[in-house]
């Protein structure tokens, strides 16, 4: 998991390259930028989103997703299907909100919104004759219904 050493505070160039090579990956400039777009999102990012934001800049498709596949690995990212069948990649980060790198995801079946829940949000109990991974918290929790925006008022 990454440390985010302060709220709010983004890490510098430095300590992004020190995460990557800790985890021995060369830190390339494109690996940096993932890095730095992960770490500033509140929620999953698709590889179309990564792309289109990344892009511009000059990084193509493919290396994008190498990167992410590499992050991912190395166990800095964790890569997730929200059922639509569309892979979704988040920075496992320590910070105020989850205590752990399992946490649960809201999405909105009308517009395809999804946020992260706290880890308060939901209680799981473990009950006689559950599977294992259950009790060990190595579960994807997503929870599916509309958002507020798409409630309205």
């Amino acid at each position: 998991m990454v440390a985010v050493s302060q709220p709010g505070k983004p890490l510098t160039l430095d300590e992004m390259r020190a995460i990557l090579r800790a985890k021995g990956l060369r830190a390339t400039t494109s690996r940096v930028a993932v890095l730095e777009h992960l770490l500033q999102a509140t929620t999953p990012v698709s590889h179309a989103e990564l792309a289109a934001e990344l892009g511009p800049r000059g990084w193509d498709r493919a290396t994008l997703y190498r990167n992410l596949i590499d992050l991912t690995e190395v166990g800095l990212v964790r890569r997730a299907d929200v059922g639509d069948h569309v892979w979704r990649f988040e920075l496992l980060k320590e910070g105020p909100r989850h205590r752990t790198d399992e946490h649960p995801h809201f999405v909105c079946d009308e517009c395809g919104d999804i946020q992260c829940l706290p880890d308060e949000s939901i209680q799981i109990k473990a009950a006689r004759g559950a599977p294992r991974s259950l009790r060990r918290r190595g579960v994807q929790i997503q929870l599916k219904g509309r958002c507020d925006r798409c409630i309205g008022p």
